[in-house]
């Protein structure tokens, strides 16, 4: 079932890029694997998928030490300062650094451990009060300059959430906001190449306006089950 659902995902993608103009390879789909029991992720390793993105830090640990497949993990929630401890070391990619104190606090952790942690700074590109994210343009540049003179820290790019509605425009428009910082950004000298926007409900927006990596959960996994917690399923 999710073979086919991924198969799905992977020709829509490949149609979007061809109409587009984009290259397919740049695109890396990172599969949600948040309230997914064991088996459920191990069917989604033999269907392919490589990256799987979690949202709640004590989770990720957990199903790092219970999956030994080579595969990539990816923390894609908003990262409290007193869960860092759970997660580098096992994300290899964190997507929601949204303040310098948070990566102050991922850089110690990175150091104790003598790696490099790769992050994308979380930009706020709409209006909606519950998301978050960086907007102060002098604040993420501060940002981005700690990350570029630290040891532990590799900045690779940016994320964002657009809105859930059924407006393109809108929808577009937050990606746009996210391709233009990193335009803007790199223009001081950095090199910052990924963009991860773009969920189920608008990953062909995403697609066209630059994302190389996209978040999917319903369109893999379908509809999450919330009943109970994925290590009771």
């Amino acid at each position: 079932m999710i073979a086919e659902k991924y198969k799905l995902l992977q020709n829509k993608i490949k149609a979007c890029c061809e109409n587009c103009g984009r290259n397919v390879e740049e695109i890396n789909i990172i599969a949600v694997s948040k309230t997914q029991p064991v088996e459920i992720i191990k069917e989604a390793i033999s269907s392919g998928i490589e990256i799987f993105g979690e949202n709640k830090a004590q989770e990720l640990k957990e199903k790092v030490l219970l999956i030994d497949d080579d595969v990539k993990w990816h923390f894609i929630g908003h990262l409290q300062k007193n869960k860092v401890k759970f997660v580098v070391g096992n994300a290899d990619l964190i997507h929601s650094v949204d303040t310098l104190k948070l990566a102050q606090v991922i850089e110690r952790k990175a150091e104790e451990l003598n790696i490099m942690q790769k992050i994308l700074l979380e930009i706020k590109t709409s209006d909606e009060e519950s998301k978050h994210g960086l907007e102060d343009f002098d604040e993420i540049i501060e940002i981005a300059e700690y990350c570029r003179n630290s040891e532990n820290l590799d900045l690779q790019g940016l994320m964002t959430m657009a809105p859930f509605v059924e407006d393109e425009q809108v929808i577009r428009q937050c990606f746009k906001n996210l391709k233009e910082m990193q335009t803007k950004i790199n223009s001081r000298g950095f090199e910052l190449k990924e963009l991860s926007m773009g969920m189920t409900n608008d990953y062909e927006i995403a697609i066209e306006e630059g994302a190389t990596m996209i978040r999917i959960g319903t369109a893999v996994f379908g509809e999450r089950d919330y009943s109970s917690s994925w290590n009771d399923k």
